[in-house]
């Protein structure tokens, strides 16, 4: 069977390639980088994801949005990633898609159109620290406590979506006790979050079924930022060492490093079809959707921190330096890499649900 983009989505793919490539670069980049007292949300780029509906991409059209699937949400992750790009845009999404499967729809109504709007910021806790299973907080008489660990941008965010025992709430932030932490990777805001009987308010539709949907889809959008950063760090890679001379030839004609560069090709484009089957069949509904996602995520964290690596060795010693760009890679993929699960968890789930399917 082939299979490929639509035109649409090539249209999607290069819209937010254009944007970026023409509005927020790697100047852009260092400037988050450099700065990181800041709150890491460019107001520019926000309201470009939000004008250019990147936001809406999965809210229905009935809540004024794109109602596309999360096979055109994987594009715009995939570009990002490949960007580096700093924003709240995955755990906005994670928010959607909390109250899009599981929310009634008094609350799709309240909350979907803002968020497609760019008008409030998301941020999600949907799993303990370090664990693919499970749940960070507990409820008691609909309130909520735990330590739900390292939020991406809890601390802009409007609303939390966080998961319990029994079910996944909204939370207001300002409800938590919210403190920033340092991050290795400087394109996202980090803060630990920890509630302490605060309110919420349960999605109605909420289910073991729902979590593990929205985790899922939450994984399959890591993977691909993650194929995108893999196959961006290769490509700076080889036109470097197309270039860097060193016994009067060019690094990259040497066997040893053309034999490796050609292998991290083809286990990225096995990665980015992985990532794209895994999009694809969560909006067929696929009988293999749930394995598709951990594959995807599996093979896309391994070929990342395997690219990245490569790409600091193969630029020599200005690879090594705060002034080059590929620190920035290496540390978006390591973040991504354990996000929603690592590859040896993702693992063990495969071996899971292939026994349990046998």
């Amino acid at each position: 069977m082939k299979f490929q983009l639509t035109d649409e989505q090539r249209a999607l793919q290069d819209a937010v390639r254009s944007y970026l490539r023409d509005k927020f670069g790697p100047q852009q980049i260092r400037e988050v980088y450099d700065n990181p007292d800041t709150d890491g949300v460019p107001a520019s780029l926000w309201k470009a994801l939000g004008e250019q509906g990147w936001l809406a991409v999965l809210v229905p059209e009935a809540h004024d949005g794109m109602g596309l699937g999360l096979l055109d949400a994987a594009v715009i992750a995939r570009t990002l990633g490949a960007g580096t790009v700093p924003s709240p845009w995955l755990g906005t999404i994670l928010v959607g898609e909390a109250v899009r499967l599981a929310g009634s729809d008094e609350q799709k109504k309240a909350v979907l159109p803002r968020l497609a709007a760019g008008e409030t910021k998301g941020a999600a806790a949907l799993l303990p620290t370090g664990s693919l299973t499970g749940v960070p907080a507990t409820t008691t008489n609909g309130t909520l406590t735990g330590n739900l660990g390292l939020v991406e941008y809890a601390g802009v965010a409007d609303t939390l979506v966080v998961a319990a025992q029994d079910g996944l709430y909204l939370v207001d932030p300002a409800d938590a006790t919210i403190t920033p932490h340092a991050s290795l990777d400087r394109t996202v805001r980090l803060a630990t979050v920890v509630l302490d009987g605060a309110p919420g308010e349960r999605l109605e539709n909420s289910s073991p079924g729902v979590l593990e949907e929205v985790l899922d889809r939450a994984a399959i959008l890591a993977a691909n930022d993650l194929v995108g950063v893999a196959r961006k760090a290769l490509s700076d890679t080889v036109e470097y060492d197309k270039t860097r001379v060193q016994f009067g030839k060019p690094v990259g004609s040497f066997q040893a490093i053309k034999h490796h560069l050609a292998d991290l090709h083809l286990g990225i484009t096995m990665a980015e079809h992985a990532a794209t089957y895994a999009a694809h069949a969560f909006d067929v509904d696929a009988a293999d959707k749930h394995l598709a996602a951990s594959i995807a995520k599996t093979k896309a964290g391994d070929v990342a921190s395997e690219a990245t690596g490569a790409m600091i060795q193969y630029h020599g010693g200005i690879g090594y330096t705060w002034e080059h760009d590929s620190h920035f890679y290496l540390k978006r993929a390591k973040r991504l890499e354990y996000q929603y699960g690592d590859a040896s968890q993702h693992r063990e789930r495969i071996a899971r649900l292939m026994l349990d399917s046998a």
